[in-house]
Parts: structure tokens; sequence; C-alpha cells
């Protein structure tokens, strides 16, 4: 049986869905990722990954055809990349919300294959929350920095090239790899990417005229594929626990 919502008949939805059911909105983008990715590399690991994801479990999960124009101005330089602002994508997916709070299911995930959506998707899964009453719930892609990416693979490097090399390896071009990694910031203790005290605003290209953050040069196949079996698993047990929350004890969907 198809888990794509929207082979549903609308009457058949009605009846289809409950409470309990959990419906999953892929998240990606269309934006430069160096000259050895396509542009649709975010858009690639958001709906291919959720779609494997709900395909695997057990749950009485749906998923939504994806968002593939989302907020991805830190490439706008790059010709390609196709952009639209906070307040168009927060409007978005606040008003996806509502149509969803329309149907019997009262869980909403969303899945992200870009990082510049996750601060935006944080503030909108409260305020779809607080309109609707929705349970709201954002699951992000993840892939590891490699070993010569000093922490900083994030765009383009090691871990994305690898699952698209999984994933499509057609759209992968390896001839054309570059290492592009800040290591002049890898000393840097409290201004960091990711999960340090301080953060900063960037583009893309703030790193080099390749728009790569990263070191895909080492990207391979076989680590492609463990991450992503890893992913689909991960992605499996978020959904069980994801259906087990409840805000307070005892509480009703």
């Amino acid at each position: 049986m198809s888990r794509l919502l929207t082979d549903l008949p609308g009457p058949a939805l009605a009846t289809t869905l409950t409470a309990e059911s959990i419906i999953v909105l892929p998240v990606g983008s269309i934006e430069h990722h160096g000259p050895h990715l396509p542009l649709s590399t975010d858009l690639i690991m958001a709906d291919e990954l959720s779609r494997r994801i709900v395909e695997a479990s057990p749950l009485d999960v749906w998923l939504l055809p994806p968002l593939a124009f989302t907020k991805s101005d830190e490439h706008d330089w790059a010709p390609g990349t196709v952009w639209i602002g906070w307040e168009t994508l927060m409007r978005t997916v606040v008003e996806i919300g509502d149509s969803i709070a329309a149907t019997p299911a009262r869980t909403l995930v969303f899945y992200n294959g870009h990082g510049g959506n996750i601060a935006l998707l944080q503030v909108a899964l409260r305020e779809i929350r607080r309109r609707t009453g929705l349970r709201t719930f954002l699951m992000s892609a993840s892939v590891p920095a490699g070993e010569t990416e000093a922490g900083f693979g994030i765009h383009g490097g090691h871990g994305e090239t690898s699952l698209i090399m999984a994933l499509r390896p057609d759209l992968v071009h390896l001839t054309m790899t570059e290492r592009w990694v800040p290591d002049h910031l890898a000393e840097f203790e409290q201004v960091k990417f990711n999960g340090g005290p301080v953060a900063f605003g960037w583009v893309s290209n703030d790193f080099g005229p390749s728009g790569v953050v990263g070191d895909p040069t080492t990207a391979n196949l076989a680590e492609g594929e463990a991450l992503l079996a890893a992913s689909v698993a991960q992605g499996v047990a978020a959904l069980d626990e994801i259906s087990r929350f409840r805000h307070s004890p005892g509480a009703q969907l």
C-alpha cells in the first residue's frame, strides 16, 4: 500500500487517518553544492530518506510531497540556487500546519535536508502547535564530518557526497571534487559552526569560491551506503519515540 498521503482520495483520507496517524513533510532546497553535486542535493536527501523511513516504519505514518524551494539564500550568489525568504517559508509551513489540522491526524513531522531551514522550522514547531494544537516535530538528515574536515564538513563535503553516491550515483562527479575546509578556524573554541557558545553569520562563499565547506575528495560509496542504512534506522526509531511522546503524563493526543 502506498504511504504517500496524496495518493488517497479525499473522502478516504477522512476515514483512513486517525488521531494516531503521523504525517511527514520532507523539506529540502535547490541550491549550489559545488561542481560535483546536483542543485537538488538537499531535496534528494529529504525526499529519499523520509520515504525510506516511512516505508520501513510499522506505524500509521504518511508522507507528503516535499517542499523544494526554501530558505537557501546563503547561496544566492550562485546561479541555480532557487530560494524564498524566511517570511514566505514561515507562512507556507504554518499554513500547511493549518491544513493538516483539518484532518484527523494530530502529529506533523518535518523531515529536513537543508541546514539553513533548521532555525526557522524550530520556530514553526511552536507556532503551529500554538495555532492548531498539533504535536509538531523536526527531524533532520545528519551527515558526519570526515576525518580530513576538522569538523567543518557541513556543505558538499565528505558525508553529503558519500550519501548522494548511495542515493543518486549518476549525479555525482567525483573528478570535480576539491577540498575547501576553513582550517584557520579549527583552533577556535568559542566561535563555531555548530554547538559552540558563539554562533556567527555566514554565506557559503565566505570560505572559498566553490561554495563547498568540507572535503568531498574522501567520499566513497561504501560509507554512503552505511550512512543511508544508519539514517533510515535512526529515523524509524525517532518515529517510534514521536508516536509515544506526550507533553505531560497521561495527556491525550
